[in-house]
């Protein structure tokens, strides 16, 4: 018979904590002891992946919608996960808009997204916008995970000076908010990340303990072999998976910091990040993942790139700055680089829900159990609108939404109306969010 385990349990050893998978055993013993319906106890998560400077919107927006809609060349790379999705139009982050203050849309539409707070135009320390969402979700469920949340990030930016047009860098590259006045700055390097998530060591203790660590694996083998005589043969497979999983995720950061940096006009890999672009947002993706399935968060942001970002694709044949190509004068040309970039982001978004569905947990998949929304605070980069943004919600959400869809919403609708949704199916009861009006339709 297999025992009962808290869903608190880690294997420890030598200052390394790893928390582990949503295992059956780990049902709760008053629903098993009732004879209740313990197939989906999972906890369900989110998860905010920003990209930067707007959409080739033409490129993004399915023509139809419900059921039929269309794969446009953007969205094709998501194929293999379209059940899983919503794609869904109409949307407006209004907080991002000038309102008197003229430009600075970029700042204002990281600053906006996720808390639909007007961010105060200043390049000095008297930064204000607004509390954002995963915070809200973060401050409440703190108690029932060991990180409230987790910050990510594909490219460093700065916490001060003017970066657009009289705005603070932070609103640039920031894209959570624990207060209105307490930005939280994101973390860029996959082997940092890694180490708050399993390492229980302070952060000035971590070059003693990589030192004398071969893996964290290692150090919790005889404790693992322990807790695998109490698990039933599904567990034990779950439990052989994840720390393949885990292993694997090691070695890859190893390989990644040998790399040689890659030389290029705009963007030089800063020491401990991989040099290749795809591979550190791959890498990032798979720490979301493992956050996710070790329940060590159930909040995540992750910025790809910074807003007005001058980043290079040449691994999509495009070397050209972003932020520079996203002023295309409405040229084909332009039009097209600015296509494949996207396509290339959403190619790493198929990556993490494929990698997310590919983990069975419970009577369904870490994707079905999570909500993973992307997007930007701009549509049209040329233009720098902030209505009908380019809005993805992926998976389930433990079965409170309705995927394999397009929905479109009446014009003007808030964007932070899909947040206060959102939160509502991580019971977490808000009347309002920033600039909301109420809670989105048509979800379920």
């Amino acid at each position: 018979m297999t025992t009962r385990i808290s869903r608190r349990t880690a294997l420890r050893g030598l200052g390394v904590s790893v928390s582990l998978p949503w295992l059956e055993a780990m049902a709760p013993l008053t629903a098993w002891a009732a004879g209740a319906d313990t197939k989906n106890p999972a906890p369900n998560r989110m998860c905010f992946c920003y990209v930067p400077n707007g959409m080739n919107m033409p490129d993004f927006t399915p023509k139809t919608e419900g059921k039929d809609f269309e794969l446009t060349p953007i969205l094709e790379p998501l194929k293999a996960v379209r059940d899983d999705l919503l794609v869904l139009t109409g949307l407006t982050a209004d907080k991002a808009r000038a309102h008197g203050d003229g430009g600075g849309d970029h700042a204002r539409a990281l600053g906006a997204f996720l808390t639909g707070a007007q961010p105060k135009k200043t390049d000095g320390v008297d930064i204000r916008a607004g509390i954002s969402v995963d915070q809200v979700a973060a401050a409440r469920l703190a108690d029932k995970t060991r990180l409230p949340s987790l910050e990510l990030g594909g490219e460093h930016g700065g916490m001060a000076g003017n970066c657009d047009s009289g705005y603070s860098c932070v609103y640039s590259s920031t894209m959570s908010w624990r207060s209105a006045t307490q930005p939280l700055p994101k973390e860029v390097n996959p082997k940092i990340v890694f180490e708050r998530l399993f390492a229980t060591k302070p952060d000035g203790e971590r070059q003693k303990q990589d030192a004398r660590r071969r893996s964290v694996l290692d150090f919790v083998r005889d404790d693992s072999k322990e807790l695998e005589q109490k698990l039933g043969a599904n567990d034990k497979r779950k439990l052989d998976e994840y720390f393949s999983a885990v292993r694997d995720v090691e070695l890859r950061i190893e390989r990644a910091e040998k790399m040689p940096p890659v030389k290029t006009p705009d963007y030089k890999a800063p020491a401990g990040i991989p040099a290749n672009y795809e591979e550190h947002v791959k890498l990032q993706y798979d720490l979301i993942a493992l956050a996710f399935q070790t329940d060590v968060t159930r909040v995540v942001t992750f910025v790809l790139a910074n807003e007005g970002s001058n980043k290079t694709y040449p691994m999509v044949g495009v070397p050209e700055a972003h932020h520079e190509l996203s002023h295309h004068d409405n040229k084909p040309e332009k039009r097209a680089k600015i296509r494949d970039i996207n396509k290339f982001h959403t190619t790493q978004l198929a990556y993490l829900l494929t990698k997310l569905k590919g983990i069975k947990e419970g009577d369904g998949t870490l994707l079905d159990h999570s909500m993973i929304a992307f997007g930007s605070g701009n549509s049209d980069g040329n233009a720098h609108n902030h209505d009908d943004l380019p809005i993805l919600v992926a998976g389930k959400g433990c079965g409170t939404i309705k995927t394999g869809r397009h929905v479109r919403y009446p014009k003007e609708t808030p964007l932070n109306n899909l947040w206060l949704s959102m939160l509502d199916r991580m019971d977490v009861k808000l009347s309002t969010l920033g600039d909301s009006t109420g809670k989105l339709a048509d979800l379920a």
